[in-house]
C-alpha cells in the first residue's frame, strides 16, 4: 500500500529539519572550541545581563525589553527637537544657563508649583479644548529676557535697555497675563522710589523719543533689593497688534537723591537681575481617552505586551538647555502580540488575512500617552514654560 504523497512530503520535511539541527550544533561545537583557545575573549552586550538576569543569552524577553527601552529613549530625544521646532538642540552650557537664568519670584513659583509630569495637570472641560495639531508643542508661559535696544532708539548710545522679541506663533496666540519685572537695587532706608515706563521710538531731529507709558510711586525698604512686577498687558497687546510699534522701553527708578535703582544693564555684576517680560498665553490641547492595559516591572516574567518604566535623565543627555524637568517618568511598551490576543481588532486580522505574507502582525505600542511642561531655553536664549504632548506613556496594547 503506497503512502499518501502529504505524507512522504512531511516525512522528507523532518529529514532535512534533523540534518540541519545537527550541522548547526557541529558548527557551534567548533565555534566554541576556538574562541576557548583564542587569547581575547567575546565581548558579552551590556544589554545581555539586563532587567536583573545574569544570564542574558537565557532571557530573550530581557534582551528584547532592553532594545525596546534603548529605543524609546532615542525617540524622545528626536521627538522633542521636533516638537519645540528645533533643528538641534540648543547650544547652551550650564555656565550659560546660571548666567541667563534669572534669580526672580516668578520662575521660582513655576520651579515650586508644578512637578513637571503630565498627569499632575488638570484634565477638566475648562482646560482642556478640542485642537487641530495634536503634535507640537504648546506654549503656556513664556519669559522674553531684556535685549539691548537698536541704535536708531538710541542717543550718544543710551538707553541700552530695553527691547523684547516676541516670535510671531506667540504674537498670534492670547495673552493672558503680562508681567514686567524690574530689579530694584537695596536701598539702606526706607525710600519713597518713583518708577517711570517709557516707550521708545526712532529718533528725530528734535530728538524726542520718550513717550510715558507707565508710572508707580513705591515705598522701598528692602536691604538686599527688591523685584518688582508691572502689568504690561494692554502694552503687549498694542505691540502684537502692531509689532512694528515695539521699539522697546526704557526704565527709570529713582529715589528722592535722585539715584536710579533699576538694574538695566546688561554687563558682568548684574547676571539674573536682568529686566525680563512673563507673558501667560493660553493655547488648546485635546482630552485623550482611557484605554486599559497591563503594566508591569522591570523584574517581571510577562511575554505580552505591557508598559514598562522608564525615567529620562535630560542632564545624561548633555541637555543642560532644559532647565525643568531635570527628569521625568517616560515609560515604554514592550512585548509579543499574539493573533490570538487580536480578536477585538477586526480591521487588523481582516488585513492580516488579505496579505500574510506581508503582514508583519500586530505590534506592542501607546494606546494612550499625556503631555510633560518643562521650562526650557530656545535658540534664542528665550526662556519658555510649555506643555509638550505625547511624551509619556500611560497605557500598552496591541494595533
Amino acid at each position: 500500500m503506497r503512502a499518501p504523497r502529504s505524507l512522504l512530503w512531511l516525512l522528507v520535511l523532518l529529514a532535512l529539519e534533523v540534518g540541519a539541527g545537527e550541522k548547526a550544533k557541529a558548527k557551534a561545537a567548533s565555534s566554541s572550541s576556538s574562541s576557548s583557545s583564542s587569547s581575547s575573549p567575546v565581548p558579552v552586550p551590556s544589554s545581555a545581563g539586563a532587567e536583573g538576569d545574569p544570564g542574558g543569552p537565557g532571557c530573550p524577553v530581557c534582551l528584547w525589553r532592553q532594545h525596546s527601552k534603548e529605543l524609546r529613549l532615542e525617540s524622545i530625544k528626536s521627538q522633542i527637537l521636533s516638537k519645540l521646532r528645533l533643528k538641534e538642540a540648543p547650544n547652551i552650557t550650564r555656565e550659560v544657563v546660571n548666567q541667563l537664568l534669572p534669580k526672580a519670584p516668578p520662575l521660582q513659583q513655576i520651579l515650586d508649583l508644578h512637578d513637571f509630569q503630565g498627569d499632575a495637570f488638570p484634565h477638566d472641560a475648562d482646560f482642556l479644548e478640542e485642537e487641530e495639531d495634536e503634535y507640537h508643542a504648546t506654549t503656556e508661559t513664556v519669559i522674553s529676557m531684556a535685549q539691548e535696544t537698536d541704535p536708531v532708539v538710541q542717543i550718544e548710545g543710551n538707553p541700552h535697555c530695553c527691547f523684547f522679541n516676541f516670535s510671531p506663533k506667540i504674537m498670534f496666540t492670547k495673552v493672558v497675563k503680562a508681567q514686567l519685572w524690574v530689579y530694584l537695587r537695596p536701598v539702606q532706608h526706607t525710600s519713597t522710589v518713583y518708577l517711570q515706563i517709557l516707550r521708545l521710538k526712532p529718533v528725530t531731529e528734535d530728538g524726542s523719543r520718550h513717550i510715558r507709558i507707565r508710572s508707580l510711586k513705591i515705598d522701598l525698604n528692602s536691604r538686599i533689593g527688591h523685584w518688582q512686577s508691572i502689568d504690561f498687558k494692554h502694552v503687549l497687546q498694542n505691540w502684537f497688534k502692531q509689532p512694528q510699534n515695539n521699539w522697546g522701553i526704557e526704565i527709570n527708578a529713582f529715589d528722592p537723591n535722585g539715584n536710579d535703582l533699576a538694574v538695566t544693564s546688561l554687563g558682568p555684576g548684574a547676571e539674573g537681575l536682568h529686566p525680563f517680560m512673563e507673558l501667560r498665553v493660553l493655547e488648546n490641547n485635546k482630552r485623550s481617552r482611557r484605554n486599559l492595559g497591563l503594566d508591569c516591572d522591570e523584574h517581571s516574567t510577562e511575554s505580552r505586551c505591557c508598559r514598562y518604566p522608564l525615567t529620562v535623565d535630560f542632564e545624561a543627555f548633555g541637555w543642560d538647555w532644559i532647565i525643568a524637568p531635570k527628569r521625568y517618568k517616560a515609560n515604554y511598551c514592550s512585548g509579543q502580540c499574539e493573533y490570538m490576543f487580536m480578536q477585538k481588532y477586526p480591521h487588523t486580522h481582516l488585513v492580516q488575512q488579505a496579505n500574510p505574507r506581508g503582514s508583519a502582525g500586530p505590534c506592542c505600542t501607546p494606546t494612550k500617552m499625556s503631555p510633560i511642561n518643562m521650562l526650557y531655553f530656545n535658540d534664542k536664549q528665550q526662556i519658555i514654560y510649555g506643555k509638550i504632548p505625547g511624551m509619556v506613556v500611560d497605557r500598552c496594547g496591541c494595533s
